[in-house]
């Protein structure tokens, strides 16, 4: 039987486990990507291991985040991660060079490599033939040194693309469609690769787009074939030599297959304020738009911008909206001043930003108290533009822009001829942003810069015989990593000072959480979280676990979990247990002491399954889902107990 891209390149990256679906695997990291918001930890985190240089083929440290330097705070985390590059063997991607998706694709994703980023839309990468996939900056770290990245071998979809989009639908269009089918628990334990004629007319930023917004759906990842349209997108950047074929054999099998002709689709838009709340624009078109964003790794490409130039060199922007524009890099935005689309931007009434994320992470461009925002942005998560309440609507830069111009929700097809967008065959390239690492003698000699905010990792103690504790928050369905560990100007600069940061823990839904978290565990009782569906979806960002952590969470009850915030639990010593019984998910309630006697042996002999006594209520049974590893890391009570006890 033929093999699909998607396990040619796991099988030949493999170091434990078969392709058998469900089943524990390890893979060998040829790359790996950090970016400030969670790199700084992540960089810790190695340091803590022990190791003198990385051990990857690349590794990047981006800089795209945390760009505004409000303080000294992110001026000094940025100094600490350009030191620690050049002490490691690390390339730096230092500030307003680009959002660290778009760079990567630009300058560094290779067909067939594997990517491990700590940074949840990894996936990009899967637009130019890898495996690319978020992860926690722990397995991140673990990864430049040397050791294999452990998952659980997904099932693999394959989405079988026919036909050609429309005028004025893109591949925006083609990501938001699946939300709609999937929503943002269906790509759970999935790989979702693109097969069949219709992949050819997607251009490399197209095919990243789609790739970047399986994040949304819970994937591990999106992948695409590597083609003669990857071939030329690599000849574009001065990398042709890094080609590599690598198509599906004909008689490769996928677990599913969905159908998509391309040429049925028609613009749509992810409603407030879920990705998955799908509906077409035309459905909700007329609705006047205060301010409308362009930018973000899933839709900041020169392809992107090209097409908001062009209709804003026919249009000007609404005298009632705001338009601004985030580039995705450096290099688009060097690109559109030599296609003389950069004026067209500009000239039209486009508010232009530095290349970063800024207001896709909530720092900065808030919108409007109660105004309609329109964004190309990833998510569109309650209160993370920064405004609360939030009206966020999720679309394309063609019916961002369309909007904009008429100063109300717009159906792009409205505007007429759709402009005819070309790349460039030979892109301008400029690396001045970009530091490769030093030789290995001048490395050693580098002093690494740690500012006052930079607070060390502390020790972590391994898990008890017995479990005692008290479920201290209940929270719904869905739960983002937003909910636990919110971002935001104010928060993120925080990352790299653990106390501190975790004063904001669940800040958004309750307070006080900290503060009581720290009284329980002052008394010797655990703190016990409980949860719905899908808990722990969004971000990669390993605090959302770490400052849990250190607030004294040692077990977390709900109906399913994401699975990147399992790892990341796993990881830092959080049991993570899934409830056999949903219903009993209404019985437990704030304030039930709960007690697991045994614990340590019941992990340690394999159980499958445990009671949880629940004093005036009963028992509950959950299920421990967990492998071997796990176990072991949970026991150990952090990764880094394992690997240096």
């Amino acid at each position: 039987m033929g093999l699909t891209v998607a396990e040619k390149i796991i099988e030949r990256h493999l170091v434990k486990g078969s392709l058998r679906r469900g089943e524990p695997i390890a893979i060998r990291i040829d790359q790996t990507l950090t970016q400030d918001a969670t790199g700084t930890m992540a960089y810790l985190e190695f340091e803590a291991i022990g190791i003198d240089r990385v051990r990857t083929e690349l590794s990047v440290s981006y800089v795209d985040h945390n760009l505004l330097q409000t303080d000294f705070r992110n001026a000094d985390d940025h100094r600490f991660l350009q030191t620690v590059a050049a002490r490691y063997g690390i390339w730096f991607s230092r500030p307003g060079n680009g959002i660290c998706h778009q760079v990567h694709l630009e300058r560094f994703a290779r067909p067939g490599k594997t990517l491990l980023g700590s940074d949840s839309h990894t996936p990009t990468a899967g637009g130019c033939g890898m495996i690319a996939i978020g992860a926690g900056g722990l397995d991140v770290a673990m990864a430049m040194a040397g050791e294999p990245f452990h998952l659980i071998m997904p099932r693999i979809v394959g989405v079988h693309l026919t036909g050609k989009l429309p005028p004025w639908v893109s591949a925006r269009d083609v990501a938001l469609w699946l939300l709609g089918k999937l929503t943002v628990k269906g790509g759970l334990g999935k790989i979702l690769e693109y097969f069949g004629p219709g992949v050819k007319e997607l251009s490399v930023p197209d095919r990243a787009t789609i790739a970047n917004l399986g994040t949304e759906m819970g994937a591990t990842t999106s992948v695409f074939p590597s083609d003669e349209v990857t071939r030329a997108w690599l000849r574009a950047q001065g990398r042709e030599e890094d080609f590599e074929e690598i198509l599906p054999d004909e008689d490769a099998r996928y677990d599913e297959v969905i159908e998509l002709d391309l040429s049925t689709l028609e613009p749509l838009a992810a409603c407030p304020s879920s990705p998955d709340n799908v509906k077409p624009v035309a459905e909700i078109a007329g609705r006047p738009v205060a301010q409308v964003i362009i930018g973000s790794c899933a839709n900041s490409s020169l392809r992107d911008l090209l097409v908001v130039a062009e209709v804003l060199g026919r249009y000007p922007v609404h005298r009632d909206t705001c338009l601004e524009i985030n580039p995705g890099s450096l290099q688009v935005v060097e690109n559109l001043e030599a296609l003389s689309a950069f004026r067209k931007l500009v000239h039209g009434g486009a508010r232009i930003h530095q290349s970063g994320c800024l207001g896709c992470i909530g720092m900065g461009q808030a919108p409007p108290t109660e105004a309609v925002s329109l964004r190309t942005f990833t998510r569109n998560f309650p209160g993370r533009s920064g405004t609360r309440p939030d009206y966020v609507y999720l679309v394309s830069p063609e019916t961002a822009v369309a909007s904009a111009v008429r100063g109300v929700i717009t159906d792009p097809r409205e505007l007429g001829d759709y402009p005819e967008i070309r790349l460039p065959e030979r892109f301008i390239l400029n690396d001045t942003l970009l530091v490769p690492p030093l030789p290995d003698d001048e490395a050693r000699r580098v002093e690494i810069i740690r500012g006052p905010n930079i607070v060390p990792l502390p020790k972590f103690d391994p898990l008890p015989e017995d479990l005692e504790g008290e479920i201290l928050i209940k929270v719904g369905d869905n739960i983002t990593t937003d909910h636990i560990m919110p971002a935001g100007a104010k928060i993120l600069p925080l990352r790299s000072n653990l106390p501190a940061i975790s004063e904001h823990v669940f800040s958004a839904l309750d307070p006080e959480f900290s503060k009581k978290a720290l009284a329980l565990k002052e008394k010797g009782r655990a703190v016990v979280v409980l949860g719905g569906e899908n808990y722990g979806q969004g971000s990669s960002r390993e605090h959302a676990a770490l400052a849990p952590r250190y607030l004294g969470v040692r077990l977390k009850i709900a109906k399913s979990f994401a699975r990147i915030h399992k790892a990341n639990l796993i990881n830092f010593g959080i049991l993570p247990v899934v409830l056999e019984d949903p219903a009993d998910y209404d019985r437990l309630s704030v304030g039930d002491r709960i007690r697991v006697p045994g614990i340590r042996k019941a992990l340690s002999e394999g159980a499958e399954s445990i009671h949880i006594e629940v004093p005036g209520k009963g028992e509950i049974q959950v299920r421990l889902e967990l492998t071997t590893r796990d176990r072991e890391i949970i026991l150990a009570g952090c990764l880094l107990n394992v690997v240096k006890p």
